[in-house]
Order: C-alpha cells, then structure tokens, then sequence
C-alpha cells in the first residue's frame, strides 16, 4: 500500500508518528481482534465461492501463523499507513499478492473498523456488568441483614424520618438495578455487525452477511450501510448509561464518606479499608471511598467528550466519529468498573454503629412526623394543625434538651395526648411504615424480594451473552477446521 497507484509516496514522518504511532506498540488483542474478523470473512467468501478454497486456507494459516507469535514480526516495521495495512502487507510479502491481496475483497477498514470496535466493547462490558452483579448481590445481603436496623434518614443533610439501614441499601439496590438493566438493553446494538457494509455503499460481491456475523458471535446484521460504518451512537449509549451509573455511586460515595466522619459515626470502616495520614497519627482515611467517587465521574466527561467529537460531522465513515469519539469510550468503561469495584469493597467491609444510628435518629427528633400522624388519626385534627402543634414540641424540645414527651408532658396535661406517646421510639415508628415502599418489616421484604428476583435474571442473561461470544469463537475454529482439515498447510 505504499504505491496504490493514485497516491505513490509515503505519509510525511511527522503525521505518521501522530496518527498512527509505533508499531513496536502493537496491542495484542486489537489484532486479535482484526484477525478474528478476518477469518470469518475469509471463511464466508470461501463458502460463498468468492475466493478459492486453496487461497482462503493459505490465508487462514498465515494468519494462524501470526497469532502464534503474537504478532511479533508487525513490531519490527514501520507502520506507515496504519496497523492494519502493515498486517495485510505482512501477508502479501508472505504470501503473494495474489493470495494476501485476496483478504479485502468485498471489504473496506470501514466496515472492519466498526466491527472490530463491537469485539473490542464485549470484554470492558462484560466485566462491567460483572462487577455491577456483584456489588448489587452485596447490597442485598447486607440489605437483608441490616433491614431492622434503626437510623435516620437525612433530607438536606438533616435527621428527618427514622428508617432502617438495610432499607437505605435496599433504595440504593433499587437505583443499581436500573443502571444493570440499562446496560443490559444494549445487547442488542451491540449483537448488531456491520461487515458488509464495505467503506460505505455495500458491495456487488455476493457475499453472506448472516454468515460472517453469526461465526463472530452476532445475532444479526446491519440494516443499511451507510448506517453501519457511518453511526457509533451505540457508544453514546453506553456511556450514558456509565454516566448515569456513576451517578448512582457518587451518591452512595457521598453518603459514605459523611457518615464515617467523627460528627456523625454512623459507619465503621475496618483498617483494610482505611488510609492514614503522612503526618496526622490519629487520621483513619476512607480513601476508597473518595477513589471511588472520583472514578465515578469519567464516564459523565467522556460522554461530553464523545458527543461533542460526533457532533456536526456528515453522516458517513469520519475519524471523529470512528476514531476520536470512540477513544473517550475505554477509559471511561474501565474507571468506571473500578468504582463498582471499591465500592463493593467498601459496602461489604462497613459496619454501621448501631447505638449512635439509633443515638442520631432519637436526638434528630425523627419521630415528630408519625406524631402529627396520630394526632390526625386519633384527634381529629388536619394535618397542618397537627403540623404546627407537634413543631411547638419540637421546638420546646430541642430549647429545654428534653424528649418529645418530655415536651409533650410540660405542654399539656391532656392524657390522651401523652398516650399517643406509646411506641414512638425510632425503631417502632420505622417497623409501622408499611405504606409506600418504606421501612417496615413486609415492606422490604417485598422490596428485596423484587430486587433479588431482578438480579437473578440479570445474572442469567449476563452470563447467556458471554457464552454466547464464547461459543463463537468455537463456532469459527470449526468453520476454519471443516474448510481446511482436507488440505496441506500453504508452503511458507
């Protein structure tokens, strides 16, 4: 490809080094992944009697052939016109023009570009749902263990309304289970290959589009060309479902590190789960918890980053689209599993502080609520009357650091209203909140038998698409075995 006979010299050093690097850098699974393709595609022009069973061999053994030395022979050229061409010049000088030069036909780096991105996402995605799966199983047992423990719940960093620790995890399962699923929807995009659709227009070659993708591990196959090397929306997607990932743990993130803090003592973290301080002796740093907030952002700031490289660019193969957009797509996966991870680490390793939780609910004077309640129910009162009686107590309460009952008790005299006082504790109150999803013991029952049930089907599905790329590649090896066992190996 130095002299395609309408561009005869080589790109300018300087260009080269920027756009497509040192081959002496060649990543190991990319061309694991360019190959795999490649052996599809070969096997289907093969059966599709495009290319000559004898040729089709030649080719897949010389790309076997690379594999088994890691590619090591691509390190010591230059690649002047990109990876790819480096590899498919590698196997014309080895093969012969007429055999290496076989391996594009009916095939555009377009098309192979965007296929080979949808293999590259399955491992980073995979993962990611791993470990969402496992810090969402986490949640739920600690959930289930914790689900009568009393503490407060906070609205604008104040004690409001006693709830139960589990219930708090449980709330936090039910906003992660969203966040699986939505990942989980892009399956389909994802299962989506776009081989065939050449540089953009398709091809006259008679080629078998089902074929290629289904030894790939696809399920189906681009409606339109230009669509297929033209869009990488899919890589939207996927980071606003990250972004909208990260959201959910930079709350819990947040949450976490304000309640291991001194002032409110509400979690315990084990030493393996603290730093301390270069200076300070006495420091016991939840830094993990912090590393995890700050991972949590990358995939809000690559999409920004992707979207903003796709947009006002024409609808067709772009390297903004195809090459920039999609840098911003790694990292961003990668930080993000990372956050999944720690947090996991975290929430598992935390121990809540049982008497200072029920200590915070009882001096937050979170029981005031269910006293207008019952002022309501049992005293014929509106609410906003209750309201503003049951804030009176409140306020002569937090004056004199008394009770409510206490207050109650120097108010008035009614003893009606002293016995409305039975079974307010925090616990009590939290046990009665049946209605509206809340604490009580039915209720997040339910809740967590919902969320378990939900997670058990995520967990099956996750695993259903990896077999099913799994399989795949069994699938090709014997697409290869059954084309080429009859022949001898292509002479070297």
């Amino acid at each position: 490809m130095e002299d395609t006979g309408r561009i005869r010299k080589s790109l300018t050093p300087g260009a080269r080094r920027i756009v497509f690097g040192d081959a002496a850098e060649t990543d190991n699974a990319e061309m694991f992944h360019l190959t795999q393709v490649d052996k599809a595609h070969v096997i289907m022009l093969a059966e599709c009697a495009i290319l000559q069973k004898e040729k089709a061999c030649a080719l897949l053994h010389g790309i076997d052939e690379l594999r088994g030395s890691d590619f090591s022979p691509l390190r010591v050229t230059q690649a002047v016109r990109g990876l790819y061409l480096l590899y498919e010049n590698y196997l014309i000088e080895k093969l012969g023009m007429d055999i290496g030069g076989s391996l594009q036909t009916a095939r555009s780096r377009n098309d192979l570009n965007a296929t080979t991105l949808l293999l590259r996402l399955r491992a980073p995605y995979l993962l990611l749902l791993k470990e969402a799966l496992r810090l969402q199983a986490v949640l739920l047992r600690r959930a289930r263990i914790y689900s009568g423990l009393t503490m407060p719940a906070y609205t604008h960093y104040q004690a409001a309304l006693p709830v139960t620790y589990g219930h708090y995890l449980a709330g936090v399962a039910t906003a992660l289970a969203r966040d699986i699923e939505s990942l989980l929807r892009l399956r389909d995009e994802i299962n989506c290959c776009p081989l065939g659709a050449g540089a953009v227009g398709g091809t006259s070659f008679p080629i078998a589009t089902s074929r290629t993708a289904s030894l790939l591990g696809f399920t189906e196959t681009s409606w339109n060309s230009f669509d297929a090397v033209a869009s990488r929306d899919l890589v939207l997607r996927i980071l606003s479902s990250a972004a909208i990932m990260g959201v959910t743990l930079s709350r819990l993130s947040a949450d976490l590190l304000l309640w291991t803090t001194v002032e409110y003592g509400l979690i315990l973290l084990p030493d393996h789960l603290v730093g301390s301080s270069s200076m300070m002796p006495q420091k016991r740093n939840p830094f993990l918890i912090e590393q995890a907030q700050g991972r949590s952002s990358h995939a809000l700031g690559a999409l920004v980053g992707a979207t903003s490289a796709m947009h006002g660019t024409p609808f067709t193969n772009s390297v903004a689209v195809g090459t920039e957009a999609v840098s911003h797509l790694w990292p961003a996966l990668q930080r993000l599993t990372e956050a999944t991870t720690l947090l996991r680490l975290v929430v598992d390793g935390a121990r809540p502080n049982a008497g200072r939780m029920l200590e915070q609910a009882t001096r937050g004077h979170t029981t005031a609520t269910e006293l207008a309640n019952r002022l309501v129910v049992e005293g014929s009162r509106s609410f906003r009357a209750a309201h503003r009686d049951v804030g009176e107590i409140v306020t002569h309460a937090v004056e004199q650091e008394v009770t409510l009952e206490e207050a109650a008790r120097d108010l008035s005299d009614d003893e009606d209203f002293q016995v409305r006082f039975r079974k307010l504790d925090p616990a009590s109150v939290a046990r009665s909140a049946l209605c509206g999803g809340g604490p009580g013991p039915a209720a997040i029952d339910a809740c967590l038998a919902r969320l378990r049930a939900s997670w058990a089907g995520q967990m099956v599905l996750s695993r259903a698409i990896a077999a099913a790329w799994k399989d795949a590649e069994r699938r090709l090896a014997e697409a290869q075995e059954k084309l080429c066992s009859p022949l001898p190996a292509w002479p070297a």
